[in-house]
């Protein structure tokens, strides 16, 4: 099982990012993903659920109205849109699946003018 996550960089606040996820080495479409992000010294945060049709959504108070999650069954990915964009999100990105104990490398994005 593996992810591989893309899209951090820089940005200035109130501007976006999509970050995206390339699953492999399961049958995605069965299965929930998560986004989580870890920013330094802090510990890993739940920050947005999907269910396997992408019919369920679920955010973290932080992130509720600004962030989108979605997937697309077809491809293996799910994204993360991030819009309105403050630099309390500075964090590494990473998406998993709570069926497996497997993380990927994350991404950073970093919220600063």
């Amino acid at each position: 099982v593996q992810f591989v996550e893309s899209g951090g960089g820089l940005v200035q606040p109130g501007g976006s990012l999509r970050l995206s996820c390339a699953a492999s080495g399961f049958t995605f479409s069965q299965y929930v993903m998560r986004w989580y992000r870890q920013a330094p010294g802090k510990e890993r945060e739940l920050v947005a659920i999907i269910g396997s049709d992408g019919g369920t959504t679920i955010y973290a108070d932080s992130v509720k109205g600004r962030f989108t999650i979605s997937r697309d069954n077809a491809k293996d990915t799910v994204y993360l849109q991030m819009n309105s964009l403050k630099p309390e999100d500075t964090a590494v990105y990473y998406c998993t699946c709570p069926r497996f104990n497997s993380w990927g490398q994350g991404t950073q994005v970093t919220v600063s003018s």
